[in-house]
C-alpha cells in the first residue's frame, strides 16, 4: 500500500472519524528497532489507542497527523 492510499480516518474499531493524530510503534519483539507502524486517531480516541500501545511498551511517538 502506497502512502497516498493510506485512510486517514481514527483506527478504532467502528470509528469513521477524521484523523487528528498518528500514533507510531513498534512490537520489538518482531520489528527492528528503527521500524515504526502507524495508527492514525482522532481527539475522542487518541487516549485510549495510546494507552492500549503504551501498556504493552509499544508506543514510540505521537505526533500530529496531517494528510
Amino acid at each position: 500500500m502506497t502512502e497516498e492510499a493510506l485512510p486517514s480516518t481514527c483506527s478504532s474499531k467502528g470509528c469513521g472519524a477524521p484523523a487528528q493524530w498518528a500514533l507510531l510503534w513498534n512490537n520489538p519483539k518482531i520489528h527492528t528497532p528503527d521500524r515504526r507502524k502507524t495508527w492514525l486517531a482522532c481527539d475522542e480516541h487518541k487516549d485510549s489507542l495510546s494507552d492500549f500501545l503504551e501498556r504493552r511498551s509499544f508506543l514510540r511517538e505521537v505526533e500530529p497527523f496531517s494528510e
